[in-house]
C-alpha cells in the first residue's frame, strides 16, 4: 500500500516563503509522475505542479514563475517550494502520484497540508 505524507504547510505572510514535502512510503522511482494540487473553501482541486520520473515539470498557470517542484529520488521524497505567496494560495495542498501500468492508471493521495496566506 502506498502511503504519501505532506508537511510544511502552516501560517505565512503574504510574500513569504514555504517549501512543502511530500514523503513516499516507497520508491518514488516506480511512479510516472508526482505532483502537488491544491483545494480552497468552496473552489475545485486545481493543478499546482507535476514533475515526471525524467524529471520533466509542469505548472498551473497561477504559479508560475514563483512555485518549484522538485523530487529525490534517494530520500523518496518530493518537494514544492513556494515563493512570493499570495493570499489567493491559501488552500489545502495535496500531494498525488502516479503510477502507470499498461493501459491502467493507479493515483495514490496525501491526507493534505494546509497552507495559509495573510494579507
Amino acid at each position: 500500500q502506498v502511503q504519501l505524507v505532506e508537511s510544511g504547510g502552516g501560517l505565512v505572510q503574504a510574500g513569504g516563503s514555504l517549501r512543502l514535502s511530500c514523503a513516499a512510503s516507497g520508491s518514488i522511482v516506480s511512479f510516472n509522475a508526482m505532483g502537488w494540487y491544491r483545494q480552497a473553501p468552496g473552489k475545485q482541486r486545481e493543478l499546482v505542479a507535476t514533475i515526471t520520473s525524467g524529471g520533466s515539470t509542469h505548472y498551473g498557470d497561477s504559479v508560475k514563475g514563483r512555485f518549484t517542484i522538485s523530487r529525490d529520488n534517494a530520500k523518496n521524497t518530493v518537494y514544492l517550494q513556494m515563493n512570493s505567496l499570495k493570499p489567493e494560495d491559501t488552500a489545502v495542498y495535496y500531494c498525488k502520484a502516479v503510477k502507470i501500468r499498461i493501459v491502467t492508471s493507479y493515483d495514490y493521495w496525501g491526507q493534505g497540508t494546509q497552507v495559509t496566506v495573510s494579507s
